[in-house]
């Protein structure tokens, strides 16, 4: 019996061996799958000018065509010092398998917080949300995407 998939997450290519765990939802009523992170890392902390930290994941994530992946941080996230440097992310269904990086997401973090913030591989670092969208009458998009993180910059 075969089963078509309609979202979910995978193991990026690269990180098979590498222990990572399938995101799953706390209670039933959960709208976010808790991400854990895929390596450690530490986040210093913020000074201005400074770069987010990017965590990886190890993970990509797909979904029906007319879907998003939201990136979010946990509610706790901000009093721990976790602040993301794009309040959200956005993961366009074309991201999963790009050719520049499989699709592989990542969290983008700021430390909030007065010292570097210590992330060990298997810690909860955000939870993703599997969103519905919607396009306007008169949309014309037709470019397809090629590349990975940032490559629909314009």
């Amino acid at each position: 019996m075969s089963c078509i998939k309609t979202r979910g997450f995978e193991i990026a290519k690269g990180w098979e061996d590498k222990d990572i765990h399938i995101p799953k939802r706390s209670t039933m009523y959960a709208a976010g799958y808790d991400v854990e992170a895929a390596e450690d890392i530490t986040i210093p902390m913020y000074q201005p000018g400074q770069k987010p930290t990017l965590i990886p994941t190890g993970l990509k994530a797909y979904c029906k065509p007319d879907e998003w992946i939201m990136l979010v941080n946990r509610s706790s996230g901000p009093k721990k010092g976790f602040l993301m440097a794009n309040s959200i992310g956005v993961v366009d269904y074309d991201y999963y398998g790009n050719e520049t990086n499989d699709g592989h997401f990542y969290f983008q973090y700021f430390n909030i917080s007065d010292h570097d913030l210590e992330v060990k591989k298997g810690d909860v670092i955000g939870q993703v949300i599997f969103q519905k969208y919607f396009t306007t009458d008169d949309d014309e998009a037709t470019e397809i995407r090629t590349g990975g993180f940032g490559s629909t910059d314009k």
